[in-house]
């Protein structure tokens, strides 16, 4: 059962995620893991005040411009993203016309059939990712998540995979695909291995992610390759490194934390 929070509550936002993710456990969407995933996310939000600092709005920039100039673009869905913000991965996934795949760690039928059921919920037409008919492996993973859809991340050019793991960015990259990820720590194998890396909340980027793809989706080439120019994984990323530093250390000099 969620738990009423007040909205006076100064976590009220942190504690309403929580609640969404606990509560996403108990319907089978999200697995236990994922409780704890969430926490380690968490954790780096507080270094970045949890708000969206502006490299992070330069990245979402920069995903956006990539997906929306990708062939065969695909979203991958896991449990976490599916109780936060199916609403939001729905409509980017209609604005950038690329379709939803169920990709999990922990793979089991009633999860996949309560992801299912929370995207469709959402207006998902398209969602991939649970058909066994249309099952291949990605090389070099021997976990759950090597299974792909053969219409969807098997054929795709880029793929956007909030909250992942870093071994299987790292072997879509090895078959030449682009990575589009979200992740709160910008050391880890995911934001090191993607094409472009979002070092932001998944709730906050999501919501972000659709403002931007609105505005970009009435851009031509030209203009997109343009406003591509102004921007570059690797610099953010170190944006990111330097902005948490600095945040570090003036917390660190403020009287009121010591």
């Amino acid at each position: 059962m969620v738990i009423e929070i007040p909205k006076d509550h100064p976590r009220y936002e942190s504690l309403v995620i929580r609640e969404k993710i606990i509560e996403g456990m108990h319907q089978k969407i999200v697995a236990e893991a994922g409780l704890i995933a969430h926490g380690r996310g968490e954790a780096f939000d507080y270094i970045l005040g949890e708000v969206t600092p502006p490299f992070a709005l330069n990245q979402e920039k920069l995903a956006v411009i990539t997906l929306l100039r990708a062939k065969n673009p695909v979203i991958s869905v896991n449990g976490n993203v599916a109780a936060l913000c199916s609403k939001e991965i729905v409509q980017l996934s209609q604005i950038l016309n690329a379709p939803l795949e169920i990709n999990l760690f922990y793979r089991k039928p009633e999860r996949e059939i309560a992801i299912k059921d929370v995207l469709t919920k959402a207006g998902a037409l398209q969602i991939y990712g649970i058909d066994p008919r249309n099952q291949k492996s990605i090389p070099e993973i021997s976990h759950q998540r090597r299974i792909v859809d053969s219409r969807g991340i098997a054929r795709s050019d880029c793929v956007f995979v909030p909250l992942e793991d870093g071994d299987r960015a790292m072997a879509l990259r090895n078959l030449g695909k682009d990575v589009v990820a979200v992740d709160l720590n910008p050391l880890s194998r995911t934001s090191l291995a993607a094409t472009v890396s979002i070092t932001n909340n998944i709730t906050r980027a999501t919501t972000e992610l659709v403002n931007f793809a609105k505005n970009f989706s009435k851009m031509n080439i030209q203009e997109l390759e343009e406003e591509k120019k102004l921007l570059n994984n690797e610099t953010l990323l170190q944006e990111a490194l330097k902005f948490m530093s600095s945040r570090l250390e003036e917390l660190a000099s403020d009287q009121k934390y010591l």
